[in-house]
């Protein structure tokens, strides 16, 4: 199901990483990818309360923790731009879907980058 919310579907996700020749846009778009699933998820599961999206977070989460490879074989990583560019969006992902008081460490708390 493609994801509906109008502010998503105009949002630039990993704007500051495409910005920079560092990251390698083929592997921007698995990030991306990564986070327009998240939001289908939401759109689709409709979670209730905190607990239900971080579970759904901590799955995205784990695919960007997964993504780490794919950026080291393109001789990049995700260092402190891509850390707070991702965190921003899945921020900007709960805000938009009416999750404003989600914290955003909380959001990304399985992380390993």
């Amino acid at each position: 199901m493609p994801v509906s919310n109008e502010q998503i579907t105009e949002h630039v996700f990993l704007r500051a990483l495409y910005r920079d020749a560092y990251y390698p846009d083929h592997v921007v778009d698995l990030g991306k990818a990564i986070l327009l699933r998240l939001c289908e998820r939401i759109e689709t599961e409709r979670p209730a309360d905190l607990a239900a999206l971080y579970a759904l977070t901590e799955v995205a989460t784990e695919e960007f923790n997964a993504l780490q490879d794919a950026f080291e074989a393109a001789d990049s990583e995700i260092e402190t731009v891509a850390r707070e560019e991702i965190a921003e969006d899945f921020w900007f992902v709960a805000k938009t879907y009416g999750f404003g008081e989600a914290d955003v460490e909380e959001l990304i708390a399985v992380r390993d980058w």
